[in-house]
């Protein structure tokens, strides 16, 4: 053939004869497809991964990281202690019942008296003058009444023989039961000055010690004053008074044992039982009234004393304590932050107990599985999300 013959077109292939593919160019081109597929995924998935890796960082970058700790039981109190006040048995003051002088005294503070032992007496002579006065109208009246009888019945037998009307029989009988009521106003007079005379010999209404004397001889004395002459005290049994805050007032009941201190004699207990509690919180200290009886048969302890009571027998529930160093203080109190299980803070007001120094008895505001925020910022709100840095940890013991 010559080459510079030009070439012809392949000529149609004849109607009804279709011309087969080659198998090879097919597949050839699946798979550079799929190459291409795998080579676009594998070179997105290391971006998606960095991505996502970039994404967490950052939002964990973005929560504050917390350290949290949960409240502890606080060890029990061996014992109640709490200051009380230690007064008399029975304590009262003396007064005048009738005015005049000081005459004389005859105990001094310190004396122990008995009961209807004489203290003091009094120069009454205003009063002797009114008791003489109403003796001589008692026996005006009895004279009176005397005369009145007579007459009436001497009327009452004229009567019968129509000497006299029977109208002025009447009147005599009438004039005969008003001389006899006169006559017994005038003895509950002198009976009542009699009475009053016998006040100027003061004397000691019950057994005890004289604390008090603020009379001396010859000072005037006014029976309406309200001045006291003596005070007396039996002190040979005590009575304690402490008050138990409203948290601990549960523990003590009537019938148990205390021990009772006092500064002037260290290392002394003396027993004590708790006779009797008021029954109700004061509205204002929201404490309770106890009372206790103590034997001082040796005079060892002076009433009005300050004193120690502790109640061993008291059954108390130990309370929460928490670091110091989770407390916020500010202007709604003191408070913590606790992180709740979706890791969001919510601030809770806190009643406070006794300070330990490291630790703070929680009285109110948290329970044990809660996770207070150690080191809480000053800007800590509620709501705000935070991550947990480690494990809740217990909160030490004091």
């Amino acid at each position: 053939m010559n080459r510079s013959e030009p070439r012809t077109a392949p000529s149609a292939p004849p109607p009804g004869v279709v011309i087969e593919k080659s198998p090879k160019l097919g597949r050839m081109a699946l798979v550079v497809v799929l190459i291409v597929i795998v080579a676009v995924i594998a070179g997105m998935i290391p971006r998606w991964r960095q991505r996502t890796a970039l994404r967490a960082e950052t939002r964990d970058l973005a929560l504050p990281s917390v350290i949290v700790v949960t409240p502890a039981a606080g060890k029990a109190s061996p014992g109640l202690a709490l200051p009380a006040e230690v007064k008399a048995f029975v304590e009262a003051p003396i007064y005048a019942r009738a005015s005049g002088y000081l005459k004389r005294w005859f105990v001094d503070i310190g004396t122990n008296v008995s009961a209807g032992q004489l203290l003091a007496e009094i120069d009454t002579p205003e009063l002797n003058q009114e008791l003489a006065r109403a003796r001589a109208q008692l026996s005006q009246s009895d004279a009176a009444l005397g005369l009145a009888r007579i007459t009436a019945t001497r009327w009452a037998e004229l009567v019968k023989t129509d000497s006299v009307s029977e109208q002025e029989a009447a009147e005599k009988q009438s004039d005969l039961a008003l001389k006899a009521a006169s006559l017994e106003a005038a003895s509950a007079e002198v009976h009542r000055l009699e009475e009053l005379k016998s006040f100027a010999r003061v004397t000691a209404p019950f057994a005890g010690t004289i604390s008090t004397r603020q009379t001396d001889i010859g000072m005037l004395i006014n029976a309406g004053s309200g001045r006291e002459l003596f005070r007396l005290a039996q002190t040979g049994t005590l009575r304690v008074y402490v008050r138990v805050p409203q948290t601990s007032s549960r523990g003590v009941t009537t019938g148990q044992n205390a021990e009772v201190t006092v500064p002037e004699l260290p290392g002394r207990v003396f027993p004590a039982k708790v006779v009797r509690t008021s029954g109700v919180m004061d509205a204002q200290s929201r404490t309770l009234l106890v009372e206790l009886e103590l034997d001082n048969s040796r005079g060892e302890i002076l009433a009005g004393s300050y004193a120690q009571v502790r109640f061993p027998e008291a059954k108390l529930d130990a309370a929460l304590t928490l670091p110091s160093n989770t407390l916020l203080f500010r202007a709604e109190g003191p408070q913590v932050g606790v992180v709740l299980a979706d890791g969001k803070v919510e601030l809770r007001n806190l009643k406070l107990g006794r300070d330990f120094g490291p630790t703070v008895e929680i009285l109110d505001g948290v329970q044990p599985s809660d996770r207070v925020i150690l080191n809480p910022s000053d800007s800590l709100v509620s709501g705000t999300s935070v991550q947990v840095a480690e494990p809740a940890r217990t909160a030490p013991l004091k």
